[in-house]
């Protein structure tokens, strides 16, 4: 039997990748991108030595806007690679999840 590649690899392999559309991915490093952005801007504030609440004001928006990455993240995760991995049986997979989300809930 040919092996048959898939346009998405398993979240079940040794060396697990994800397996996002190409939509999904150019939204992350969109999101991404403008996040960098922000953080440089907030470098830029400090040089500058603009006064400290819009300095932390900036710092709630960019960790707002990670918080959204991850969110999105999060979400493309639980409805592919986790319940691909609960499919499969491995049932392991929700106490490594557990672990994620108390680590994005920090």
């Amino acid at each position: 039997m040919e092996n048959v590649t898939h346009e998405h690899e398993s979240c079940s392999s040794d060396d697990r990748k994800s397996h996002h559309s190409d939509k999904t991915k150019k939204n992350l490093i969109s999101r991404l991108n403008r996040i960098e952005g922000q953080v440089r801007g907030l470098k830029g504030l400090i040089e500058k030595d603009t006064y400290c609440d819009n300095v932390l004001n900036q710092i709630a928006s960019v960790q707002s806007a990670l918080n959204g990455v991850g969110k999105l993240l999060l979400e493309h995760h639980m409805k592919s690679c986790v319940i691909e991995r609960i499919q499969e049986g491995e049932d392991e997979v929700i106490d490594e999840l557990l672990i994620t989300i108390q680590k994005l809930i920090k």
